[in-house]
């Protein structure tokens, strides 16, 4: 949303320039650091677990975060709550290159935080701002996410070596102040008490909406395969005979794929009656391809292609079903708040877990087969989840 004295023509274009800006913010700087744990591990002799803590952090700040996101929106305004988690990752990336250890913990936090208001608020405002296009932009929000994020994470190797570490984590800092120079030129809405003063209510009953907890448990089911996949896949396919560099590129070709869906998915449930059929089979995919990474890895790229892209366009359609099951964009925020909470937080147990089990077992077929069983408890959500049902106002 552009200055008062931009053309009234103009104004459109530059609010989904600015929505287009934010979502490149939110998942690149966390993503873009797997590729570098090892770098990481050896410059600060950190241990597995202590390493484990840069990709576990960032969740858990999400899920403590996002049921906050609401009420923040709703005493400064949606503008300036995005141009603050905006802030916020900028300063994050800058403190998480600042040199010792400690700054890359606190500033892998404070990005987290930021990152956690922009997830639940993006949905919220394409609700206000173009609600007949809810499905078309959150899916182009979320191919900008994915691309963001591939890139990042493939250059991220390459950078480290040629120009350092620090060079290599800050990389998303490009992104991050482009994003805020173009959001600022958004004039905040004027806070309307009278209009943000239904939403702790709303939030309540969102909570106690059975329709709520489908769309918050396909969301969470997908958030915690995603994240384990993120921090194991590489460890996965090397285990399984291939190169660390072949390891490595299938690992950044499971994101891109995971973008994907954007391109497609949105026009694709705009002309669909209720979206049943395509959370099934998106989450089946996802199964599917953690099957076969079990029963026959040698066809690896082929299996992280398929779990990209069911991630990827179940992660679209959970932000698509926060629009499309709510009728107010506060109830959005309400439920993109709930959804995301519970998500992350289940995402941030799950690398350790399945780390743990690894450790265990011995091998990583036992956690791949229980992934494929909770893709399955996610087919069933998604089912529900996609009926054109709305959760009560």
């Amino acid at each position: 949303m552009p200055p008062p004295n931009s053309p009234p023509a103009a104004r459109p274009l530059l609010l989904i320039a600015g929505l287009f800006a934010i979502a490149a913010n939110l998942r690149a700087p966390i993503t873009g650091v797997a590729p570098l744990l090892g770098t990481l591990q050896s410059i600060f002799t950190l241990s597995p677990a202590q390493a484990g803590l840069l990709t576990t952090l960032p969740l858990l700040a999400f899920g403590i975060v996002s049921p906050l996101a609401a009420s923040l929106a709703r005493a400064v305004g949606l503008e300036r709550a995005l141009t603050g988690a905006l802030l916020l990752i900028t300063a994050g990336l800058l403190t998480r290159i600042a040199g010792p250890v400690a700054c890359v913990y606190a500033g892998t936090v404070m990005i987290g935080a930021g990152i956690a208001v922009g997830n639940v608020l993006l949905p919220s405002l394409v609700k206000r701002s173009f609600p007949t296009r809810v499905a078309t932009l959150t899916g182009l929000c979320a191919l900008s996410m994915g691309i963001a994020a591939a890139l990042i994470s493939a250059a991220a190797v390459p950078l480290g070596d040629a120009l350092g570490w620090q060079v290599a984590l800050g990389l998303p800092l490009g992104l991050a102040l482009t994003s805020v120079a173009l959001w600022h030129r958004a004039p905040p809405q004027p806070v309307n008490a009278a209009a943000g003063a239904p939403l702790a209510g709303q939030g309540a009953r969102v909570w106690r909406s059975t329709l709520a907890w489908q769309v918050t448990l396909f969301m969470g089911i997908n958030s915690l395969l995603y994240y384990v996949l993120i921090a194991w896949l590489p460890s996965i396919l090397t285990e399984a005979g291939l190169s660390p560099s072949l390891a490595g590129s299938l690992h950044g070709m499971m994101q891109l794929a995971s973008a994907i869906p954007g391109l497609v998915l949105g026009p694709i449930v705009t002309r669909m009656k209720d979206q049943r059929l395509v959370a099934a089979a998106l989450a089946t995919l996802v199964g599917l391809a953690l099957l076969g990474f079990c029963i026959h890895p040698a066809w690896a790229s082929l299996w992280a292609f398929c779990f990209g892209l069911g991630s990827g366009g179940s992660l679209i359609l959970a932000l698509i079903f926060m629009g499309l099951r709510t009728t107010t964009p506060q109830q959005a925020a309400a439920l993109s708040g709930m959804a995301q909470c519970v998500g992350y937080l289940l995402a941030a147990c799950g690398p350790t877990l399945v780390g743990k089990l690894h450790e265990i077992t011995g091998s990583w077929t036992t956690a791949l087969y229980i992934g494929a069983g909770l893709a399955g408890l996610m087919v069933v959500s998604g089912v529900l989840a996609g009926r054109a049902h709305h959760i009560p106002h």
